[in-house]
């Protein structure tokens, strides 16, 4: 087969989406090389997508943003006509506006509908251009990839597409939580980013709908003699946690660290007593997964994918409750019991969410279209 994809976040984002399109560009290419990829991206090069994945790679000629984001949406269904793909996947919720004129065979990927469901999270303008992307490209695709059941059913729900048009397949977590840390890697990683000897964990861009700051008030109001890290890109949230922290003499045990490479987070991991997910809504939650991989006990939401991607492997809380998270960080604090059990329950979880099965159940797709 000859299949397309549209590798925009995969050049460009370095989390979320962008981890999500190179695995699934990885993946493929390590486990079905029989298959020609084709990459779609407004950028030619990138640093974040190793050249061995980037042999066949269509770009335009322009070097402006509008004509890069024109050919993005106007003129990639002309290339995906003229490459002969057999099969396009738009990997991170849209495919282009004139796909229809090639005949390939269509896959979009929605990873979630939180701005619908959190509309209070996002500005107007953006609410607006996401419905229409992510429901055009429901409509169109011949087939629809939900990262979770619960992005499924909340495909169902606001977009009244068909149940039998969708198919739920999970992510898999990078490579690089699977593999062994040197102690020295792990002491290099702590004195590069000043981290304590001893803290709970969150990662994921520092918003309001990740909720760090009931983590923090979980601390206080336990009076928890813990340091807190939190790893991600910093928005107008954080000043909130911050004033916090300053207000109830907590400053010295907070640590927030925004520009840590994808190569040092594994040990980050690795070195935390703990990882708290407190996120009020996901469409999956892949640092689950990662904190599994690394043998940390896991705390988060009982509600949404985060529950459903954690299962019985982690301590479910009520994320919007701060006493509810406090109960739970104490919990593993003081039992040694609870903390082993949790890990041991990870290390199974995360059979779930084999690489090569997912990847199998991705091609499986394409060749029924």
């Amino acid at each position: 087969m000859k299949i397309g994809f549209d590798a925009k976040r995969a050049f460009l984002n370095r989390s979320g989406l962008g981890n999500y399109s190179r695995d699934v560009i990885r993946s493929l290419h390590r486990y079905y090389p029989e298959n020609q990829y084709v990459l779609f991206t407004p950028e030619k090069e990138t640093v974040l997508l190793e050249e061995k994945y980037r042999q066949n790679v269509v770009y335009p000629n322009t070097i402006t943003k509008i004509g890069k984001a024109r050919w993005r949406s106007l003129k990639m269904g002309e290339e995906i006509k003229n490459q002969k793909i057999d099969i396009f996947h738009g990997l991170s919720n849209e495919l282009p506006i004139n796909i229809n004129i090639a005949s390939a065979k269509k896959v979009v990927t929605i990873h979630d509908l939180i701005f619908i469901k959190y509309p209070q999270l996002y500005n107007f303008i953006d609410r607006k251009i996401y419905y229409r992307k992510f429901y055009d490209a429901c409509k169109s695709a011949d087939r629809i990839i939900a990262t979770s059941e619960q992005t499924k059913i909340d495909i169902i729900n606001y977009f009244k597409i068909k149940e039998n048009k969708i198919d739920v397949i999970y992510q898999a977590c990078s490579d690089i939580y699977t593999k062994e840390i040197s102690k020295e890697k792990i002491e290099a990683v702590r004195k590069t980013y000043n981290l304590p000897n001893n803290y709970i964990l969150t990662v994921g861009t520092i918003e309001r709908r990740k909720n760090v700051l009931n983590v923090l008030k979980a601390i206080y109001f336990f009076n928890l003699d813990v340091n807190y890290v939190v790893v991600g890109k910093q928005t107008a949230y954080c000043k909130e946690i911050i004033a916090y922290a300053k207000e109830h003499n907590m400053t010295d045990r907070l640590f927030i660290r925004e520009k840590v490479t994808n190569d040092d987070m594994p040990a980050i991991y690795r070195m935390a007593d703990m990882f708290v997910y407190p996120s009020i809504y996901e469409g999956f939650g892949i640092p689950i997964l990662e904190a599994f991989h690394s043998e940390v006990p896991v705390i988060t939401g009982d509600k949404s994918s985060t529950a459903e991607i954690a299962g019985d492997a982690a301590i479910q809380v009520d994320v919007l409750n701060p006493k509810s998270i406090g109960i739970a960080i104490k919990s593993v604090i003081e039992s040694d019991e609870i903390k082993k059990h949790l890990i041991n329950c990870g290390k199974i979880k995360v059979e779930q969410f084999d690489r090569e099965k997912l990847s199998g159940s991705l091609i499986d797709l394409y060749k029924k279209l």
